[in-house]
């Protein structure tokens, strides 16, 4: 009769079991740490080279033509805002007695907050040699350039006589007549255009080697000799990359302070007003974190079409779009701080005016609905970035920062119109609706940005080739042997 024998091999003690636990849990901590590469399946500086340039080098896809057409069309409609307007007077604009200016001075500053979050993203990301920032720095700079454009149209439209526009510029004419220093419109055109400037070098500066490249590799005459212009003679010399690293560090130190003092400037447009609402010193880091909000969504609403169509997965990773959600995150969070304190500070400031502009005007007054949704857009819908799948998901984060990119407009919207539509003669008060004009004016420079945008990536490299290849393992002399486990190469030279 078959009996039961006790196995001979006791059980393990309790205590191995919590050695192989712990001993379990420092692997897993191990494979955490070790850090995706910046560039994927262990590409070569070859690969990287020809996979870039190939987006200028290949036949110009169809739906390349179709985008361009669309952005054309509707960037002709700014043009016919802008032709209306100059033969009709600004009377075209749905302006009244309280909001003057109210759209247009809400369009300047939406552009202008994603300009400047183009250079936050690339100057300082740079200064702070965050190398993860290789595959994204050149669309953010092209962003600023093509953001600052489009904000330039209202400043030099606004006066009416767009001819008379020159005399904002302090140079001496026949009229006599010198600009107001005085006048924050006339802050804006120096902080503006000296901005401008400035983004136009960096990003220039950035372009010289890539378009050396290209000139060595582009077989059309044409193109060949536009990029040999381009270049200004690269060679590739030690010397010539010892100039060009300083200058290009020396500019980007400039571009950081210049965004700083165009957001002071920006701000300053509000804070030396008396009217409620406006009239309070938390501007400077209101429209600072506002711009990096705004701007990282434009470049991850940018980049994921972007690297899906030109098959750029490798170069504009998964971790790419995860730090640049982890961002947008962040910027939710202060941004509603910002919106608290706002409030609170209305509260407790003692007057009752303030108090009125932000309790019954914004909230229960004629705009509620504008600020419901800001609120909504901007600080409850991006917390779905606390998933690590969200933020790894390239199209769920495209679909999720549109809403931010919409509540920042609004934003900017509940910020001017509500502050100034009800003033402190009830007399005046008076509701500010949008003309068709005002409509076509918007439209058409959401068209115009994204035409210069895909003209810019089709003539120009749209990632960094030489600072890419700078981030491969190639690149690192002390780079160790990769490591395969299970399958995988986690890139350990980035640990």
């Amino acid at each position: 009769m078959a009996y039961f024998t006790p196995s001979t091999k006791p059980p393990p003690p309790r205590y191995d079991l919590l050695a192989q636990h712990e001993e379990n849990e420092l692997e897993r901590a191990q494979r955490e740490i070790i850090r995706e590469p910046y560039v994927t399946n262990n590409r070569d500086a070859t690969w990287v080279g020809d996979r870039i340039a190939s987006v200028i080098e290949n036949p110009t896809p169809l739906w390349w033509y179709i985008a361009v057409s669309i952005a054309g069309g509707v960037a002709s409609l700014a043009g016919l805002g802008i032709l209306y307007l100059i033969t009709t007077g600004v009377g075209v604009w749905g302006e009244n007695k309280a909001a003057n200016w109210a759209w247009d001075i809400t369009n300047f500053v939406f552009w202008i907050g994603i300009g400047h979050a183009g250079t936050l993203i690339a100057a300082i990301l740079y200064l702070t040699r965050q190398k993860w920032a290789t595959g994204i720095n050149r669309a953010a700079e092209a962003m600023t350039v093509f953001a600052v454009m489009c904000a330039g149209i209202y400043p030099g439209v606004h006066v009416g006589r767009a001819w008379m526009a020159w005399y904002l510029a302090p140079i001496p004419n026949g009229n006599g007549i010198w600009p107001n220093f005085r006048s924050p419109l006339l802050w804006d055109v120096f902080a503006v255009s000296t901005y401008l400037s400035v983004s136009i070098m960096f990003w220039y500066v950035g372009l010289i080697p890539d378009c050396a490249a290209m000139r060595d590799r582009i077989k059309n005459k044409i193109l060949k000799y536009l990029y040999a212009v381009l270049c200004l003679g690269w060679r590739g010399s030690a010397r010539q990359w010892a100039n060009y690293e300083f200058c290009y560090l020396m500019l980007a130190g400039v571009a950081t302070l210049l965004v700083i003092s165009t957001c002071t400037v920006v701000s300053s447009d509000f804070s030396t007003s008396v009217v409620p609402g406006w009239h309070g010193t938390i501007f400077l880091p209101y429209f600072g974190v506002g711009a990096i909000y705004g701007g990282f969504c434009m470049l991850i609403t940018l980049l994921v079409p972007l690297r899906e169509l030109y098959k750029l997965r490798d170069i504009i990773t998964l971790r790419h779009i995860d730090l640049c959600c982890r961002f947008v995150l962040l910027m939710a969070l202060l941004i509603s701080y910002i919106y608290l304190m706002e409030f609170f500070v209305a509260y407790v400031g003692g007057s009752p005016n303030e108090r009125f502009t932000f309790y019954n005007d914004r909230i229960f007054g004629p705009y509620g609905s504008t600020w419901l949704c800001m609120l909504i857009f901007n600080s409850f819908i991006p917390m779905l970035f606390w998933s690590k799948k969200i933020r790894r998901n390239p199209w769920a984060a495209f679909g999720i920062v549109i809403f931010p990119s919409i509540g920042m407009w609004l934003e900017r919207f509940v910020i001017i119109v509500s502050s100034v539509h009800r003033d402190f003669l009830p007399s005046s008060w008076g509701m500010f609706y949008p003309t068709y004009v005002d409509v076509l004016t918007f439209t058409g420079t959401f068209g115009i940005f994204f035409l210069m945008y895909l003209l810019f990536i089709r003539f120009l490299p749209m990632i960094a080739i030489a600072e890419i290849r700078a981030v491969l393992p190639a690149a690192n002399a002390h780079n160790p042997p990769a490591v395969v486990k299970d399958g995988e190469q986690p890139g350990s030279h980035h640990a």
